[in-house]
């Protein structure tokens, strides 16, 4: 029997998503206690954000992360070297680099992946990496949990999950808790502040269109943390929207993720010099590694643009 449990982590906190397993009462003396640690040893239980059990009979040694967030994930918890494989467009950080692909924006492969001999694949539900992937590794026996990182808590859970799934819950517990202290930092400092009217541009559609942050999102998130508001509050699902419509919201700030070359040649289209924006000198580019890929990166991001937006 399983029942579901939060580990105390350091300083006495629990760590939500563990499960382990339930510890009967054993008759005293030497044999009881025996029998309880063979109980507490019995490997590690795990809820994904799937809501998927997830077991593991020890903290595994060789792990595939694919995409770039999970790849960060791991190595900012000081696991690097239990890395194994990664998905294609993987650049963070520099000891990953030289490792086997497993695939990419054409799909992933099953094969690839069991050829790295993982004893935990870590995946995000992006690209149909999860379709491709979950299924079979689980009817092979390869332990495999899938992250969501929907929200700034979310990438915080993930951290401390992901560092239980390694044996490793106090760097988990130590690496979130800092995290959560920096973001309590910049709320103070943007409290009572003038939350400026903004709107960042995530890329450029071929077909015209221009792709932005969209509230109820991390990145949407991550911007109001560093105290902005969106200017285009009811954008939905798609996050399209015509030039336009960005002209017509006509926001205070203008965040471009890219290079400042890409943010020129956005600003020279016609009529983008009559922006407020543009007038006031509040076109900024911000970087998609901090904003675009969910993870401790992210907390880099959001302390930069609340400095930019407010200055001391």
């Amino acid at each position: 029997m399983l029942r579901r449990w939060g580990a105390v982590a350091a300083g006495g906190a629990l760590l939500p998503g563990l499960t382990v397993p339930t510890v009967q009462a054993g008759p005293a003396g030497p044999a009881g206690a025996a029998e309880q640690a063979m109980q507490a040893a019995s490997g590690i239980h795990l809820k994904d954000a799937l809501g998927r059990a997830v077991w593991l009979p020890r903290p595994p040694r060789r792990i595939v992360t694919i995409f770039s967030s999970n790849t960060e994930l791991v190595a900012a918890l000081g696991l690097v070297d239990r890395i194994v494989g990664v998905e294609d467009f993987t650049r963070y950080p520099a000891e990953v680099l030289g490792l086997p692909k497993v695939g990419g924006r054409l799909g992933f492969s099953v094969d690839a992946v069991v050829a790295q001999r993982p004893d935990l694949v870590i995946v995000t539900p992006a690209r149909q990496a999860a379709t491709q992937l979950v299924a079979p590794m689980e009817r092979i026996g390869v332990p495999i949990m899938v992250l969501l990182s929907r929200t700034l808590q979310e990438v915080l859970d993930n951290i401390r999950l992901v560092s239980q799934a390694c044996g490793e819950p106090e760097r988990g517990a130590a690496l979130a808790q800092a995290l959560h202290a920096r973001l309590q930092a910049v709320d103070a400092t943007v409290a009572g502040r003038p939350h400026l009217r903004a709107l960042m541009v995530t890329g450029r559609a071929g077909n015209g269109m221009l792709l932005l942050a969209r509230p109820g999102t991390y990145t949407g998130e991550a911007m109001v943390r560093a105290g902005c508001q969106h200017a285009l509050p009811a954008l939905g699902v798609l996050a399209q929207v015509s030039p336009e419509a960005v002209l017509a919201a006509d926001p205070d700030v203008l965040l471009f993720a890219g290079n400042q070359a890409g943010l020129d040649d956005l600003l020279h289209q016609p009529g983008w010099r009559d922006m407020r924006a543009l007038r006031q000198r509040h076109c900024w580019t911000v970087s998609r590694s901090e904003f675009l890929i969910p993870g401790p990166r992210t907390f880099d991001g959001i302390e930069s643009l609340a400095r930019q937006l407010h200055p001391i």
